[in-house]
């Protein structure tokens, strides 16, 4: 009883009922001590939040925040992804943790199209209301980190550390320069099967030594064959 009282606890809130179910049916999947191991991260942010919420009573800006984190962890949890965390406007998931999930880089992919499209008709709404919501701007990458709990005695966080977590963070940003609201790195894109891209850019990151490779997803439709194999 303690040990499901502690997963419900600890994971109900960030992964969807079904991974929960899974981890009670088999706590012996779940692995809290540091573990080496390929996921798929992903990274959001609203442009010039900041700005937006100096202008903003505060009143308003919570219940905002708060409708747009829900939607955006809805759709994370739908996609069988972990909510890691909210730093300020932020939202960092997990995919292939704290349980496997086959396929996790093409869950990441397809999550962060339908987050584009949710994120886009709220921002519409809010700017119709007077509201002055910026882009969010999604980076997705697939690499090895080490997951497990981080932190003191007195407080940890279950969390991913590792370069290929700095990697997905950074495509976040790439897509200011870029033009584009999803970025996704050759890495992830490799492992999406039933996804088309475009190709966006080569870049060489901050402490990289090698370029990576940027790709768009494109939605069905968006493009023909014929005219990705030109």
């Amino acid at each position: 009883r303690k040990q499901r009282q502690f997963i419900q606890g600890a994971f109900s809130r960030y992964v969807s009922p079904k991974v929960v179910e899974a981890l009670i049916a088999d706590p012996s999947r779940m692995s809290l001590e540091g573990e080496r191991r390929e996921m798929t991260y992903l990274f959001t942010d609203v442009a010039n939040f900041t700005t937006m919420a100096e202008k903003v009573d505060s009143k308003e800006l919570a219940p905002l925040l708060n409708s747009y984190f829900e939607g955006v962890t809805s759709i994370v949890l739908r996609h069988e992804g972990m909510v890691d965390k909210f730093i300020g406007d932020a939202v960092f998931a997990i995919f292939n943790a704290p349980v496997d999930l086959p396929g996790h880089a093409e869950h990441a992919v397809r999550c962060a199209m339908e987050i584009d499209e949710f994120c886009e008709s709220f921002r519409k709404k809010q700017n119709a209301s007077g509201i002055n919501l910026g882009l969010t701007r999604v980076g997705v990458h697939t690499g090895t980190a080490v997951i497990g709990n981080f932190g003191s005695t007195s407080r940890f966080n279950y969390t991913a550390q590792g370069d290929a977590v700095n990697v997905a963070a950074r495509l976040e940003g790439l897509n200011k320069q870029l033009g584009t609201r999803v970025c996704v790195s050759g890495e992830a894109k490799n492992q999406c099967k039933t996804i088309e891209f475009r190709p966006i850019a080569s870049v060489v990151l901050k402490g990289k030594g090698l370029p990576v490779e940027v790709w768009e997803p494109l939605r069905e439709g968006a493009i023909t064959a014929q005219r990705l194999e030109r």
